[in-house]
Formats: C-alpha cells, sequence, structure tokens
C-alpha cells in the first residue's frame, strides 16, 4: 500500500527542475532539436477491426440463418454507416445474388418502379370500385412506392377519388378533413360512399 502511495505522489507532484553545470568550451555546441512528440493514445479512439461483409445469398435454405446472423452482426457493428432502415435493406438485398433470391431482389426493385409510374400515371383512378377497394389498392401502391409525406398521399388518395366523392369530402361545412390528415380523407370517403 505505502509503495501505491509512493508512486500516486511520483505521477501528481510536478517534476523537480534540472540543474545542468556544462563545462566552459570554446568551440559552440551543434543545435540540439527537442525530442520527437510522442502522440497521445488515450485521447484517441479505439480503432475498429475491418468487418467483412457478409457472403452473397442465393436463397439456398441451408444458409440463410448463416447470412442473416451476418449480416445482423455487421448492421449492429457498422450502425453509423447507415442513417436509416431503408439504407440497410438496400445494403442487405445487395448481396441477394444467386438464383431465386437475385430475382426476388429485382421484383422487389420492379414493384416499387410500377407502383410509382401507377401513382404519378393518369390511368390510376377509382373508377367502378368501391372507396374500400380503392383505398386498399391505394395503401399497397404507396407502400410499394415508399411515398411517406402526408401531404402528397392525401392529394393523391384525393384526386383518383370519383368527382362525386371529392366534391362531397371538399365542400363539407363541418370537419372537411385538413390537406395533411390522411386517416380523415381515408374515413370521409368511406362514410360517403357508404350513404
Amino acid at each position: 500500500m505505502a509503495q501505491l502511495q509512493q508512486l500516486t505522489q511520483l505521477m501528481t507532484s510536478p517534476a523537480p527542475a534540472l540543474t545542468i553545470t556544462l563545462p566552459l568550451a570554446s568551440a559552440p555546441f551543434p543545435p540540439v532539436s527537442p525530442p520527437p512528440l510522442v502522440p497521445n493514445t488515450l485521447s484517441k479512439q479505439r480503432a475498429r477491426p475491418k468487418l467483412p461483409s457478409p457472403l452473397d445469398f442465393s436463397s439456398e435454405q441451408s444458409s440463410g440463418q448463416a447470412f442473416l446472423n451476418s449480416c445482423t452482426l455487421y448492421l449492429h457493428l457498422a450502425l453509423e454507416q447507415f442513417s436509416c432502415d431503408k439504407e440497410k435493406i438496400f445494403w442487405t438485398l445487395a448481396f441477394f445474388k444467386g438464383r431465386r433470391a437475385a430475382k426476388w431482389s429485382e421484383n422487389l426493385f420492379c414493384q416499387k418502379a410500377d407502383a410509382i409510374n401507377a401513382l404519378e400515371g393518369s390511368l390510376y383512378y377509382q373508377g367502378n370500385r368501391t372507396v374500400d377497394n380503392y383505398l386498399d389498392s391505394f395503401l399497397i401502391l404507396t407502400s410499394d412506392a415508399g411515398y411517406m409525406d402526408l401531404q402528397t398521399l392525401v392529394v393523391k388518395f384525393r384526386c383518383r377519388l370519383k368527382l362525386n366523392v371529392q366534391s362531397q369530402i371538399t365542400t363539407m361545412s363541418f370537419e372537411r378533413p385538413t390537406n395533411t390528415d390522411l386517416e380523415v380523407w381515408y374515413a370521409a370517403a368511406q362514410r360517403i360512399n357508404q350513404v
């Protein structure tokens, strides 16, 4: 215990001043450069080891769990590399390269493009469908397209309703839905359709 206290005292007390007596010489001493600075390793963060990417996934059942485990491990250890869940999903899909897995991944991207084209095109509207059927289809398309902005969703939903349903909702004198209240638009359209 006494040694520990001595060590602590040595580490915390200021170093004594050094006095050096040099002999007198007739020739000047060569210039001395200061010792190189040692980097403070305590202030730097520990470098992380480079993580291996998961092996490509071919949809073989025998390798499915190993692929899932390696993706999960990588995503947890390299969390700062991804800003949102969508980036994590796209990163994972990049390893779907064999047979059915590649086809499934390709279909997923085509499905998104098809949904966007349907919602942005002029051929998608309620038509003769009930509001419930139109709403089911609309929810699937907007989910597949990745639309999340409430105002955009309200505009897309409203503009594709039958004209008489649109008119009745927009001219409501009481409890008219706002342009960002999607659930109220759904409910209003369903109520009008039942009358």
